[in-house]
């Protein structure tokens, strides 16, 4: 049976373009599971991003010789989420005035970075750290990097989907 094609996307009509977002914002195990339960999210992944070795492991980006974030890469439909909403729930997650650091976590995996894909996604995220800046919201400077989005490599699958597995909600008692 043959599938109607839409010519200008070249995809299956009916089948939703989707999109790549990618954050920074502390453990991602907490980040994933935010991201998770967005509306309009198709999927997560957890991973790193952001440095110079290859294939990293957990490992190998705790000791702070990988330069790698910790990061969720998010994929979403624009026509149920758009990339403003994502920087809403980027911004409202974490504290981004804390340099390599998270609550308890620290280190330079844990830093704060919006990994951008697109152009319009670099202009979305400049505008949005923008409002942040000049919200009243902070009392100190945010420290929080806009930076292309470079590999991704795919976290060990222990940590995919970590605190579902766990059937917890965050990582600590509120």
């Amino acid at each position: 049976m043959k599938t109607k094609t839409d010519l200008k996307a070249g995809r299956p009509t009916g089948v939703a373009r989707v999109e790549k977002a990618t954050f920074a914002a502390g453990c991602f195990w907490h980040v994933e599971e935010v991201f998770r339960q967005t509306k309009g999210v198709v999927s997560t992944q957890v991973g790193y991003t952001g440095g110079t070795s290859a294939n990293p492991t957990y490992q190998a980006v705790c000791s702070h010789q990988t330069g790698h974030a910790e990061v969720v890469e998010v994929t979403y439909d624009p026509s149920q989420v758009s990339y403003e909403d994502l920087l809403k729930v980027f911004w409202q997650n974490h504290d981004p005035t804390t340099p390599d650091r998270q609550g308890p976590d620290i280190g330079t995996q844990y830093r704060s970075v919006i990994f951008y894909h697109t152009p319009e996604q670099r202009v979305a995220a400049e505008a949005s750290k923008q409002r942040q800046e000049t919200s009243g919201t902070y009392t100190r400077p945010i420290v929080t990097q806009i930076l292309p989005a470079s590999t991704f490599w795919r976290a060990e699958e222990y940590h995919q989907r970590y605190l579902e597995k766990q059937g917890r909600s965050a990582c600590k008692a509120p």
